[in-house]
């Protein structure tokens, strides 16, 4: 996928960068989209109705770009859209972990990598497993990083927002406050954090509980 020119950054940053551009548009991972053929809408475009913050939204997921357009369940536009918005989620929302080895933890030997940025020091994040494409009440869609936790075979934005099955209607979804929390949240600046803090708070403490925002098991 392309992006636009960004500043010079340090080879730890560039380097990883390139590793996880990787990830999104090659991997091998399957994260099968379940539901129904989304409309064609202008990703951009307000919404027309009020989404009501927390409510769930219809998602689809997809492990790279080329599965999103396969898949022909949502536009072109929007599968290029949301995994730009993955890669860049990457720097802003990923889960940080002061040891490898707690990340590893969390999302599996081998899936975190070592950052580093100004003010917060070095840390490791996990890779993409993919990423969420979260269809609006106009039409439009919002997409998102996802990782899999390995403790429960979950698929998690970096806000700690579960994509879930509603068994009611047999829908994948994800809660609005998974892909675009509270400004409160949102705001936040990321924790790292350590053994203690993933053991008391289930791996996605620097901004909310993994289990705030959708329920139920991702059916893939």
């Amino acid at each position: 996928m392309s992006a636009s020119p960004t500043p010079p950054r340090p080879l730890l940053k560039r380097s990883r960068r390139l590793v996880l551009t990787t990830v999104i548009a090659s991997a091998g991972v399957s994260l099968a989209a379940c539901d129904a053929p989304g409309a064609s809408a202008d990703w951009n475009s307000p919404p027309a109705v009020q989404i009501e913050q927390g409510a769930p939204l219809n998602a689809h997921t997809y492990a790279s770009l080329a599965a999103c357009k396969a898949a022909n369940e949502v536009p072109d536009e929007a599968c290029e859209q949301a995994a730009k918005a993955a890669v860049a989620d990457q720097d802003k929302t990923a889960p940080r972990f002061a040891e490898r080895a707690t990340c590893e933890d969390v999302y599996g030997a081998g899936q975190c990598v070592p950052n580093t940025q100004a003010g917060q020091g070095s840390f490791f994040t996990p890779l993409l497993t993919g990423f969420v494409i979260g269809q609006l009440m106009n039409g439009g869609f919002r997409g998102g990083a996802l990782y899999r936790d390995q403790r429960d075979g979950g698929l998690y934005t970096g806000y700690g927002g579960r994509v879930f099955n509603d068994y009611s209607t047999g829908r994948t979804q994800i809660g609005t406050n998974g892909l675009d929390p509270p400004a409160a949240i949102r705001e936040a600046p990321p924790k790292i954090q350590t053994r203690t803090s993933v053991l008391s708070r289930g791996g996605f403490g620097g901004r909310m509980s993994a289990h705030s925002y959708g329920g139920g098991g991702f059916g893939a």
